[in-house]
């Protein structure tokens, strides 16, 4: 009986050995964007901070983003990208290191919002052993502040052109109005002083003419 025990303790053992060794070490501190609105087949960026909580360096060995998405004809699409940063990539013990992970919006992607998912997956260097050993997994759904993408509508990028459009054309008719009435009322004074000094002439004239008539001798008979 004894010996049944100890040969159960020790397949346990062997059990037990057999699993991968798992270390908890990182933590995703933040996942943001690089821009507040998006536009249909824009390219973008998603910021990516990961902590190394461990006494130990850590690496990331997989960093990706997942974006499950709907076209304009209501077709559901899921496209997932990885960042450009070479991996892996250490991570000192108490540092934080930020990875970008570029995205590509498709040209008939619907307006609205989108929750992109995060995915990392990282190793703790073991001085023990000399060697790394699985760590973290770590995906944005856990983090408080999730990181979302808001795609704006064509329609309203036309309809702000127009708006802009139309403003730009009163913004011009209004100043050529205003420039048509500084022209109006030069042309106004310029009449009213020739206007005047025509009045001015003439009265000469008149007085001028009188004098002469005045001062011209009367002929004997």
């Amino acid at each position: 009986m004894y010996k049944k025990r100890l040969l159960g303790a020790f397949v346990c053992f062997l059990a037990l050995m057999a699993i991968p060794q798992v270390a908890w070490a990182a933590t995703m501190t933040a996942c943001t964007p690089d821009k507040d609105t998006y536009q249909q087949g824009q390219t973008g960026s998603i910021a990516v901070t990961i902590y190394n909580d461990e006494n130990d360096k850590i690496r990331v060995t997989e960093l990706s983003a997942t974006i499950d998405y709907y076209c304009d004809d209501g077709t559901r699409y899921v496209a997932k990208t990885f960042t450009d940063t070479e991996l892996p990539a250490e991570i000192a013990e108490g540092q934080s290191e930020t990875y970008d992970i570029p995205i590509s919006l498709p040209n008939n992607i619907a307006s609205g919002f989108i929750n992109p998912t995060v995915e990392a997956r990282t190793q703790l260097w073991n001085e023990a052993g000399s060697s790394w050993i699985s760590s973290d997994y770590l995906n944005s759904n856990y983090l408080t502040s999730k990181p979302k993408l808001f795609v704006e509508s064509p329609y309203k990028e036309l309809y702000e052109t127009s708006e802009q459009q139309y403003q730009e054309q009163l913004e011009t008719s209004e100043r050529q109005y205003q420039e048509q009435l500084v022209v109006n009322g030069y042309q106004a004074n310029m009449i009213n002083i020739l206007i005047a000094l025509t009045i001015v002439f003439a009265s000469v004239a008149g007085v001028l003419f009188v004098l002469f008539i005045r001062r011209k001798p009367i002929a004997q008979p």
